[in-house]
């Protein structure tokens, strides 16, 4: 039903016929997500599950458009407001273009011009945003809160703190919760607050970082979304890269409101230990509740965080808090999921007559599995041109049935890898696929297999088309 509604849609704003419909990844969203290309346009088809979330991104998006701001056009919308088309701005999402920096913790000179964009135009959603909204059309509520604050820490008690074990006193603790939520709602509340401001959405378009997934946003306070983005808990900024951040954000607000260094510091503490409380709460949750491996394996990184916090907010006016936190950022529990980082698997596609690619994890390798038995569309002079990314290949591969039971095999012996490496807390796992050329099936098999194991397992996947010159980064989910 949706394929169609969404296809009525693009007719309405294109006179070309509709080539191609392939669904993209929706990372934790509920919300379905298609490209919709022509013979020479392509737009993002959206169909939502909840009408109200669907009427606030809608509501907001054109109203950022009208104000300048950098988000995606709206061009189609179906008159139940269930599905939309919206302007197409490409795959790469800041996430993955500053890959390189979140995986060594040294940012590159492109890296940070690009956070810094990034930093002003959060300033001006934030502020130029709001100018003349209508914060009764957010969802799930107008504003931040008294209430939705309590949720979030009581959220952090009963899914992270008494997960964990550690003792506390519950009244003591409540009181405190109070004290914290009290410094929160002193600052200024006549801004747009974003609430899950993170580089996976953010798209760089044109060199540009463009907004997206801001249907959650609500009148707030400027802090939180800063907390959110330079202190999420794998983002990996060291304090010299926030500093700098910060202050590139607090020059870009000047042109808007006055604010001053040492006062906006003192109350962005208070607003990223509540993020982090915030982020443990789900990991809890996810991790002791649904027994997901990948949020018990990015614990360590916000306990990171908080151990850093509680020593600069030992005079704040909730000690009990600070006095719990610290014991928790200390207990031994967590030593041990410290020293495991995620699993990143490493999937290659390459040319014999170049070489195997060696594993620059310091492993040895994985998997290398050869393709050449394989039926070569490579030998047909029509097929040159392509690559194993490109239909006309993957049909011809397809049809012809040899890979599709190559990958079976393949399947298998990965995922039993992957799943023990999990298990065991490995770090890294090396698959590599080879062919003649490194262009037709050993791209397809790569490719293959990165979107399975990206799906299967939730793990990030570095994908490597050598020869191609091709490198992308399914990120974890």
């Amino acid at each position: 039903m949706q394929n169609q509604t969404l296809e009525q849609l693009f007719h309405q704003i294109s006179d070309e016929e509709l080539v191609e419909q392939i669904q993209m990844s929706a990372s934790g969203s509920n919300r379905l997500y298609y490209r919709l290309k022509g013979k020479s346009c392509s737009y993002v088809g959206v169909y939502g599950t909840n009408v109200d979330e669907n009427k606030a991104f809608l509501y907001m998006a054109q109203h950022f458009a009208k104000k300048g701001l950098r988000v995606p056009k709206i061009l189609a919308v179906s008159d139940d407001q269930m599905a939309y088309i919206q302007e197409d701005l490409g795959d790469t999402l800041l996430f993955n273009y500053i890959s390189e920096g979140r995986s060594t913790g040294e940012f590159s000179e492109w890296e940070k011009s690009m956070l810094r964009k990034t930093m002003r135009c959060l300033a001006q959603i934030q502020y130029i945003g709001a100018q003349n909204f209508d914060f009764n059309q957010c969802f799930p509520q107008p504003e931040f809160n008294l209430r939705s604050i309590l949720w979030d820490l009581n959220y952090f008690k009963y899914c992270f703190l008494k997960a964990s074990g550690i003792e506390f006193q519950e009244n003591r603790l409540e009181d405190d919760f109070n004290h914290l939520a009290d410094i929160l709602l002193q600052t200024r509340m006549d801004t747009f607050m974003y609430r899950d401001f993170q580089s996976r959405n953010v798209m760089i378009f044109n060199n540009e970082p463009y907004f997206i997934d801001f249907q959650g946003g609500r009148k707030g306070p400027i802090y939180y979304d800063i907390a959110s983005f330079l202190w999420q808990a794998q983002a990996h900024y060291n304090d010299e890269l926030r500093k700098e951040l910060v202050g590139e954000y607090i020059d870009e607000m000047r042109k808007f409101m006055p604010l001053d260094r040492d006062e906006f510091d003192s109350v962005l503490k208070h607003f990223v230990l509540f993020r982090t409380l915030q982020v443990l709460g789900a990991y809890g949750f996810r991790g002791y509740f649904e027994k997901k491996p990948y949020f018990l394996q990015s614990i360590p990184y916000a306990i990171d965080n908080l151990k850093k916090l509680v020593v600069i907010l030992q005079d704040s006016p909730y000690p009990y808090l600070v006095e719990v936190l610290t014991k928790l950022a200390h207990s031994k529990q967590f030593e041990d999921i410290s020293s495991k980082k995620p699993l990143v698997v490493t999937i290659y596609s390459f040319s014999y007559k170049i070489g195997i690619p060696q594993d620059k994890s310091g492993n040895g390798g994985g998997f290398v599995f050869d393709c050449r038995a394989i039926n070569n569309p490579g030998k047909y002079s029509r097929y040159t041109q392509f690559t194993g990314l490109d239909k006309p290949v993957i049909d011809f591969l397809e049809t012809d049935g040899e890979i599709t039971i190559f990958l079976e095999h393949v399947y298998q012996l990965v995922d039993a890898s992957v799943k023990r490496y999990i298990q065991r807390g490995f770090q890294n796992l090396m698959v590599s696929f080879g062919c003649t050329g490194g262009q037709h099936r050993s791209v397809y098999a790569a490719q293959k297999l990165a979107e399975h194991i990206n799906n299967k397992f939730g793990v990030e996947i570095r994908l490597i088309h050598r020869e191609q010159e091709i490198e992308t980064t399914l990120p974890a989910k």
